[in-house]
């Protein structure tokens, strides 16, 4: 039975800004930039796991104040990826202190930057656009 592995993804911005981590990928070895992000893990909402990818990927809490959209990745590693993206909404540049220690580093980064950057996917840019474009669901829109 095919099941697709749920991913969890937080979107913040300030001041024009985005908060990208820099990472591994772990299948090509290639270094790459992601919003922070994760599996989601057992016994947590969707939320739930955005703010915990947040805090351990950038050492930065904050509250998800919507769903941005949820995307269906086919990845070239072969494994199919839901990923339900959340906006975050920061009032300051804080400074990204990374906990995890597949996480290189984090900072933020304006969209003209993030379009030349290396990516882990596609999605990165795609949900950052759609957040510009105002796509934002309620978090009430996912049963809890």
């Amino acid at each position: 039975m095919h099941k697709p592995n749920v991913t969890v993804a937080a979107i913040v911005t300030c001041q024009d800004k985005f908060l990208l981590v820099k990472e591994r990928d772990k299948h090509t070895g290639e270094i790459c930039y992601n919003q922070p992000a994760g599996h989601l893990e057992a016994n947590e909402t969707l939320a739930e796991a955005a703010h915990r990818e947040l805090i351990e990927e950038t050492g930065i809490s904050l509250n998800a104040s919507h769903l941005v959209g949820i995307y269906n990745l086919h990845a070239t590693n072969g494994i199919h990826y839901m990923r339900f993206s959340f906006a975050f909404n920061s009032p300051e540049l804080s400074k990204p202190s990374p906990k995890d220690d597949d996480i290189l580093s984090a900072d933020w980064f304006s969209l003209e930057q993030i379009k030349s950057l290396p990516l882990r996917s596609s999605l990165v840019l795609k949900c950052i656009e759609d957040h510009l474009a105002g796509k934002a669901y309620p978090l009430s829109l996912i049963y809890q």
